[in-house]
């Protein structure tokens, strides 16, 4: 699992970090025009893979909050009260 983690890291954030970094480069040692435009054009690249990481981590983060809710409600459903709060007391004289 380490493995999947450390891709994952490469992914989200060095790959942007290096895609910016070339862009960056370009810049400084070709000071044209075109070293400008294709630098900047490598920088929003980046930017880019930064920005549909990020959207990525929030979407499954809205699945993973619906997941937690549906099996909080079918909790409730089996037993009355919901798992955050502490079972209802039994009332008097109530039948089973």
């Amino acid at each position: 699992m380490n493995v999947g983690r450390n891709r994952m890291k490469l992914v989200r954030l060095w790959l942007p970090v290096a895609i910016i970094a070339a862009g960056l480069i370009l810049i400084i040692a070709r000071r044209d025009d075109i070293g400008a435009e294709g630098g900047a054009l490598l920088i929003s690249a980046g930017l880019s893979v930064w920005l549909l990481n990020w959207m990525y981590r929030i979407s499954v983060r809205g699945d993973r909050e619906r997941d937690a809710e549906d099996r909080a409600r079918q909790f409730y459903d089996r037993h009355g009260y919901w798992p955050d709060e502490e079972p209802p007391l039994p009332r008097e004289g109530r039948r089973p």
